[in-house]
């Protein structure tokens, strides 16, 4: 529990900071499990791969709409599925080269069977997928294929619309 408590310290509070070396913790699926039952902002849950060219496309739309909704206490957490072999360096060098200051977690999980249904029953584990939360007003939403920014506009729209 102390664990998964530094953890969502970790994550949230890099949520904020911008500029910082890009620090790429592992999680669990259970860890996901928790971030999304627990956050208590709207949240963006983006799973991609340095290697998935539909997901390297679509990250600069999250990044710019994060920033722009600064406000709203809008959210991201970017889940890299990519290979062991990628952790963290790899993945650490993408976001530099990219000047990604989101948050990014790597998932320790290689069967999708058991992690998929954790973050969407949906989820056929094809990549990007994208989640939108919001437990404050009971949003959810699960997208399992590229946004283009206008669609990505829309969700934000809607997840950060109030009952």
């Amino acid at each position: 529990m102390k664990k998964m408590k530094s953890l969502l310290v970790f994550v949230f509070l890099s949520l904020g900071v911008t500029g910082f070396a890009q620090v790429i913790k592992s999680v669990k699926a259970v860890d996901l499990e928790r971030i999304i039952a627990e956050t208590k902002t709207p949240l963006i849950i983006n799973m991609w791969a340095t290697w998935c060219k539909p997901c390297i496309e679509e990250i600069p739309y999250f990044l710019g709409e994060i920033k722009d909704h600064k406000k709203d206490s809008l959210t991201i957490l970017l889940v890299s599925l990519d290979f062991k072999e990628a952790f963290p360096g790899d993945i650490s060098s993408f976001a530099k080269k990219r000047k990604i200051n989101a948050p990014i977690v790597w998932l320790d999980e290689t069967n999708a069977d058991y992690f998929c249904p954790k973050v969407d029953a949906k989820w056929s584990g094809a990549i990007p997928a994208t989640l939108f939360i919001n437990n404050q007003t009971g949003y959810r939403k699960f997208i399992e294929e590229q946004i283009s920014h206008d669609k990505l506009k829309q969700e934000i729209r809607a997840l950060l619309e109030k009952n």
